[in-house]
């Protein structure tokens, strides 16, 4: 109940904050030493949010389905894109982790370029990856592997950090039992992770949205809600309220997306009590 009531909250301060900066804000923006620091506050640029609530009811275009519709499936086919994208790049991590777990040498010379991976601009590589797999992959996988390429990261750091979090006294009683590395890492160093495991699957399925968002955009890959956006921005001058549909249907997709990660956790909550005690 106390998550639910945060989000009603949340959702309160929005509004308030969104109608409030419409009502008092300047229709130009507002500009300091030449600079727009605000943004306008005209309907053009900031319809009112019922005016978006609105828009999602009526048809897309005359005689069409009501834009609700079309968002809601846009974000279906999205959300298995993520979901691919998210499994390999939660794979990728885990098995990247462990490796630089079990080897120093691997840690000390695989963490600096998978680090350094981040830094490189989606938008730069969405077209690369395409044009590397348009031959050989459908689209919607091409933009997977997009979506893979965000996800991996946040895993492969969490991952390791909990894979190394405990300590001395627990690794040394395991040696005293005359345990392996693989009984190790099953019995001692993979529940000891799990309070680092689940924070960056969550931070992983939001990175792998927006890379199925970006690489839509980028790849040019029909149906989804990232191409919805495109095709809906070319009407903002004419109706504004309806970009803000795409923009709405791609937040609650990454809602979504963090809430259902969020379930994974629920068959591993008999491992917390174990975890706070090989942990301390």
């Amino acid at each position: 109940m106390k998550k639910v009531a945060y989000v009603l909250i949340g959702l309160a301060v929005f509004v308030v904050l969104w109608e409030g900066y419409k009502l008092v804000g300047n229709p130009e923006g507002t500009v300091v030493l030449g600079v727009r620091i605000l943004p306008r506050a005209d309907d053009l640029s900031m319809p009112h949010l019922w005016t978006v609530i609105e828009r999602l009811s009526r048809p897309e275009m005359t005689g069409g389905r009501p834009v609700w519709i079309v968002v809601i499936s846009a974000c279906l086919f999205t959300l298995g894109i993520t979901a691919a994208g998210f499994v390999i790049g939660a794979l990728v991590g885990l098995l990247l982790a462990v490796a630089m777990q079990r080897f120093r040498i691997v840690e000390r010379g695989l963490l600096p370029y998978v680090i350094l991976s981040q830094t490189v601009p989606l938008v730069a590589l969405a077209p690369l990856v395409a044009g590397w797999g348009g031959t050989i992959m459908p689209a919607w996988m091409t933009v997977s592997v997009i979506a893979a390429y965000l996800a991996f990261f946040p895993v492969a750091v969490g991952m390791l950090r909990g894979l190394q979090s405990p300590g001395s006294a627990g690794v040394e009683l395991m040696r005293s039992y005359a345990a392996g590395w693989w009984r190790t890492l099953v019995k001692l160093r993979f529940p000891a992770s799990l309070p680092y495991l689940f924070p960056a699957l969550r931070l992983a399925g939001a990175a792998a949205v927006v890379g199925a968002v970006v690489g839509e955009i980028s790849t040019g890959t029909r149906g989804g809600i990232g191409r919805l956006i495109i095709e809906y921005s070319r009407e903002a001058t004419s109706d504004p309220a309806k970009v803000y549909t795409a923009m709405l249907g791609a937040a609650l997709l990454g809602l979504v997306v963090a809430g259902l990660v969020s379930l994974l956790e629920l068959p591993l909550m008999r491992h917390r009590r174990h975890v706070e005690v090989v942990t301390l």
